[in-house]
């Protein structure tokens, strides 16, 4: 129910955003979703072996301190338990920082 509630949310900011910032904008937000279920949602959903769940922005702090650098360098090597590439080999560099950003931001 709590994921059927929050995909509710993210539609309802997805057509904010359409709305604001055009087609393009919808687009972009709508592949990073899809790479988020891919290939993130699996671990960060629930926070398997220790990953910070998405959207909770308490546990995300100290990483995001880190900044962006880093944190794209241990999502590309791999970090603690997360795979290499965390997943998703089609990803760039501003794919990652994107997934970081919306499962760092608050539900």
């Amino acid at each position: 129910m709590f994921q059927h509630h929050m995909r509710g949310y993210l539609h309802a900011a997805l057509l904010a955003v359409l709305a604001l910032s055009g087609v393009t904008a919808y687009a972009a937000t709508a592949d990073i979703e899809k790479k988020y279920n891919q290939s993130c949602a699996t671990c960060h959903e629930i926070g398997v072996l220790g990953a910070p769940k998405t959207g909770n922005v308490a546990a995300w702090k100290p990483l995001l301190a880190k900044g962006e650098q880093v944190l794209v360098s241990h999502t590309k090597q791999g970090y603690k338990n997360m795979p290499a590439r965390g997943l998703c080999d089609s990803c760039t560099d501003e794919d990652y920082l994107a997934l970081i950003k919306f499962m760092s931001s608050p539900n």
